[in-house]
């Protein structure tokens, strides 16, 4: 048998073979904070998006087992062409069982079979579709040519839900309650979306001279404590907000689902955290806004937020109700910030550079011509040193 390395790096293996500790999840997002260099990440995500593979990649991952489809063509996801771009071994459509894999189980990855090594044994457990760059980028070019039916079928989704969802925009009475003082104050809305870490660093002026309310949004949260902030209210599902950022002391809001699922209540309940748990068909970050604007704020900045059909599908939403309709609320003290990052980077010129020292010098010319005492000091130092050299 060929010789088998632990791959930690951005390079493809040489020789095909990938070997590595399993971590599964059927949630990537959720997968990501226990994944470590090299290690195999086992998901069931059909239609890889960018945020889930921006975060394997920078989690170094050994290789990629898909139970489902990376790139179905129902829209131009970049994640398999992002993941096939970083080096990444992604084997496609493994299929269902492949989730019952143990988590820490050493599996190995030659050519499309997936094995389970048992000592110097290995048995094979699964077959994929071994998932190239150029085939990524050709699923990715003809994905771009469906987006106008798949922009049709998500406006009719929009427009039919638009009545269900209608309570977000007239119903504001029934947003949770909480102590966080929203009124007069500008509040920072932040979304683990495109370019948010970018985006953050762009705005660091901002949080530091107007000091806004900080409101995280799932991984948003996380988001502000890499940055160095303290959040005063997190709004989500809490299910893939890290226990140290729940601890940091924030007011706890509980995004219920329709029918009062809420899958990080429980995980609240048994650390102990407070918490006010809040219905709603929306998405987090539409009540997190909402929330604000009936609370009084001043400006409302968006950091991360979902704003186009990639974006939207990516997320997995057919519809984008309660974002139109809340957008259209709040849309008077609304600043969104997606993208500030790219909007100007400031540069110091060398003509600039050159230009101050010039002024400098001629400012000391200047002085020193002006000061009889700075020049009979000049004169007393240039004496000492002819003196030093003779």
């Amino acid at each position: 048998m060929k010789k088998v390395r632990l791959r930690g790096g951005s390079e493809p293996p040489s020789d095909g073979i990938v070997s590595g500790i399993a971590r599964v999840d059927r949630r990537t997002k959720t997968l990501l904070a226990r994944l470590q260099p090299g290690e195999i990440a086992v998901i069931s995500h059909r239609d890889i998006d960018r945020i889930a593979a921006e975060g394997l990649v920078q989690r170094q991952a050994g290789a990629v087992v898909n139970a489902e489809c990376s790139s179905t063509g129902r829209y131009p996801n970049l994640g398999p062409m992002l993941l096939c771009s970083a080096g990444v071994t992604v084997l496609d459509e493994v299929g269902p069982d492949i989730m019952s894999v143990a988590e820490g189980e050493r599996l190995l990855i030659e050519g499309e079979r997936v094995y389970r090594t048992e000592g110097s044994a290995r048995v094979e457990i699964a077959r994929g579709r071994v998932l190239d760059l150029v085939e990524a980028e050709e699923a990715l070019d003809h994905s771009k040519q469906a987006i106008a039916a798949e922009l049709e079928r998500f406006a009719a989704n929009t427009i039919g839900f638009i009545k269900d969802e209608r309570d977000l925009l007239l119903e504001a009475t029934r947003l949770p309650a909480v102590t966080t003082d929203f009124d007069g104050r500008h509040v920072l809305v932040v979304v683990r979306g495109y370019d948010y870490k970018e985006d953050l660093r762009a705005l660091r002026a901002y949080i530091r001279e107007l000091r806004p309310l900080l409101v995280g949004v799932d991984g948003g949260a996380d988001a502000l404590v890499d940055f160095g902030y303290k959040p005063d209210l997190i709004i989500g599902d809490m299910d893939s907000v890290t226990t140290e950022t729940l601890l940091s002391g924030a007011e706890l809001v509980v995004h219920a689902y329709q029918g009062g699922v809420a899958p990080g209540y429980e995980r609240l309940e048994t650390m102990g955290l407070e918490c006010t748990k809040f219905e709603s068909a929306g998405t987090s970050e539409d009540i997190a806004m909402l929330l604000a604007y009936e609370r009084g704020a001043e400006l409302i900045v968006a950091v991360g937020t979902h704003t186009n059909l990639i974006e939207f599908m990516d997320k997995g939403r057919k519809g984008g109700a309660s974002t139109f309709l809340v957008r259209l609320r709040v849309g008077s003290i609304l600043v969104d910030a997606k993208g500030v990052s790219r909007l100007y980077r400031g540069r110091v010129r060398r003509g600039d550079i050159l230009l101050l020292l010039a002024a400098a010098l001629v400012t000391m010319v200047i002085v020193i011509a002006l000061s009889e005492t700075l020049r009979l000091e000049l004169a007393l130092w240039w004496i000492r040193i002819q003196n030093a050299i003779s």
